[in-house]
C-alpha cells in the first residue's frame, strides 16, 4: 500500500510539474526570446565573471554591473544603432506591399521579354503577396519587441551571474544522466551556444562588408540594404549568400547593366564565396565542428519556434537531440545486446 502510495504521490507531482510548466511557458512566451539572449551572453562572459568574482576578489554585484556595461557597450548599443540605421534607411523606401508587387511584376516582364518565359500568375502572384505581407508583419512587430527583449535579458543577465554558480549546480543535478554523460551534455550546450554566438555573427559581418564593397563598387542599388540582406543570408551554409547576390546580378543583366552584372558575378564567385568557405573553415576548427545539415534544419526550426534566436537555439536543440539519441543507444541499447 505505501508504494502505491508513493508511486501515486510521485507521478500527481510530476503531471502538475508538467501542466503548471506548460501554464508558466504559455503566458510567459513573449519573455523568451530575452531568456535566450541571457542565456547566450552569460555562456559568453561566464569565465570572465568566474575570473572576477574568484580570482580578482570582486564582489559578485559589483562585477555583475561592470559586465552588464560591458555588454551594452559590445552588443546591445551596436544592435540598437544598426537598427536604427536599417530604420532610417527603410524609411525612405515605400514599403506598400502593392508597390513591392509591382517591382515583381516589372522583373517578371523583363524576363518574359529577354527570355520568353513567364514567371508569375495568379496564384503565384497571391501567395507572394500573403508573404510579403507577413514578412512586413514580423519585422515591425521583431522591432516593437526589442526594448522588452533588452530590458528582459538586462534583468536576467544579472541574476544568472551573480547566482550563477547555484544555478548551474541545481540545473546540474536535475539532468537525468549519469556523470559523464552530465559532463558531455554541459560541455556540448556551451560548445555549441559560444560557437553559433560568436561564428554566426561575426561570419555575417566580415560576409556583409566584403559584399557592400562589391555592390558599391559595380553600382547595385540600396547597396546597403542589399549588404543587410546579405548578411542574415550566410546562416544558410549550402546557399549562402548566393540567395540575395544571384538575383542582384539577374536583375541587373535584365535591365542592360551587363557591366555590373558580369563584374558583380566575378566578384562574388572569386572573393565571396571563397572567402565565405575559408571563413567557415576557421571557425569550424576554433569552435565546433557542426554538420551543415544540423545548421540549416536547426536553423529553419529554430527561427520557426525562437525568431531570431532560432539562429543559435535551433542547431544546439538538433544537436543535443542527436547527443541524447547517442547516449540512449551507448547506455541502455547496446548494454542490453
Amino acid at each position: 500500500m505505501t508504494t502505491t502510495k508513493e508511486h501515486y504521490w510521485k507521478y500527481s507531482l510530476i503531471v502538475l510539474i508538467l501542466l503548471l510548466g506548460a501554464l508558466i511557458v504559455a503566458k510567459l512566451w513573449m519573455f523568451v526570446n530575452g531568456l535566450l539572449g541571457a542565456f547566450t551572453i552569460f555562456v559568453l562572459v561566464r569565465r570572465q565573471m568566474i575570473y572576477l568574482t574568484e580570482k580578482a576578489g570582486i564582489k559578485k554585484q559589483l562585477a555583475a554591473a561592470a559586465i552588464l556595461l560591458e555588454t551594452a557597450a559590445c552588443i546591445i548599443v551596436p544592435v540598437y544603432f544598426l537598427t536604427w540605421v536599417l530604420l532610417g534607411k527603410v524609411q525612405g523606401v515605400n514599403i506598400d506591399i502593392s508597390a513591392l508587387m509591382q517591382t515583381v511584376r516589372h522583373f517578371d516582364e523583363l524576363v518574359r521579354e529577354k527570355l520568353g518565359y513567364t514567371l508569375l500568375n495568379a496564384d503565384i502572384v497571391n501567395t507572394a503577396t500573403g508573404y510579403l505581407t507577413k514578412g512586413v508583419q514580423v519585422l515591425i512587430s521583431q522591432v516593437s519587441g526589442l526594448f522588452v527583449t533588452t530590458l528582459t535579458i538586462i534583468f536576467l543577465l544579472y541574476f544568472m551571474l551573480v547566482e550563477h554558480r547555484e544555478i548551474e549546480r541545481y540545473v546540474y543535478d536535475l539532468l537525468p544522466f549519469n556523470d559523464t554523460n552530465r559532463r558531455n551534455v554541459a560541455s556540448e550546450i556551451y560548445r555549441l551556444v559560444r560557437s553559433n554566438a560568436i561564428g554566426i555573427p561575426l561570419l555575417a559581418l566580415i560576409q556583409g562588408m566584403i559584399a557592400y564593397i562589391g555592390y558599391l563598387i559595380f553600382g547595385v542599388p540600396s547597396a546597403f540594404l542589399t549588404a543587410v540582406l546579405t548578411c542574415f543570408a550566410t546562416i544558410v551554409p549550402l546557399v549562402g549568400t548566393g540567395i540575395v547576390w544571384v538575383p542582384v546580378v539577374t536583375y541587373m543583366a535584365l535591365t542592360g547593366n551587363w557591366t555590373g552584372a558580369i563584374g558583380l558575378t566575378a566578384y562574388c564567385s572569386i572573393i565571396l564565396i571563397n572567402i565565405d568557405n575559408f571563413i567557415r573553415f576557421i571557425l569550424q576548427k576554433k569552435l565546433a565542428d557542426t554538420h551543415p545539415l544540423i545548421t540549416v534544419f536547426g536553423v529553419i526550426f529554430g527561427i520557426a519556434v525562437f525568431g531570431f534566436w532560432g539562429v543559435v537555439f535551433g542547431p544546439l536543440l538538433l544537436s543535443l537531440f542527436f547527443l541524447m539519441i547517442s547516449i540512449l543507444k551507448h547506455e541502455y541499447l547496446e548494454e542490453n545486446r
